[in-house]
């Protein structure tokens, strides 16, 4: 019997479905992170090894320069308006930032992971005549 490593016929899945869920872009069954942020050597219900994950900053550039933005609406119109204390910044724009700010990086980080594995995202290469592929 052929083992995990050598089974070829996995459903195509999406990769926003399994990279948000955190699980396998492969199988779809086994986990992508083994911590908040820490992407596992390898899946355990498929073998698929996930070396290949490189999502670099993209998911704090995403989370940056759309997740930020209604914190600092927040906090302009809470001075505007109110003129309000340190104290009201702290209580309301603090945790909204840091809510807006760290919780969807796991999501978006495991979107890119999956999204590189489904189209096969990889260093740019030169092409040169006589090359295979």
């Amino acid at each position: 019997m052929a083992g995990p490593e050598e089974r070829r016929d996995w459903p195509r899945l999406s990769p926003l479905s399994t990279g948000v869920r955190g699980r396998c872009p492969r199988c779809g069954q086994g986990h992508l992170f083994s911590g908040f942020l820490t992407i596992a050597p390898r899946c355990e219900v498929c073998g698929l090894d996930f070396s290949y994950v490189d999502t670099a900053d993209g998911p704090a550039f995403f989370v940056m320069m759309f997740g930020c933005v209604p914190v600092v609406i927040l906090a302009i119109m809470l001075e505007v308006r109110y003129q309000a204390s340190l104290t009201t910044h702290l209580l309301l724009t603090l945790p909204f930032g840091l809510a807006t700010c760290i919780l969807p990086l796991r999501p978006l980080k495991g979107w890119l992971a999956a999204s590189q594995f489904t189209f096969k995202a990889g260093e740019g290469r030169l092409w040169r005549s006589g090359d295979p592929d």
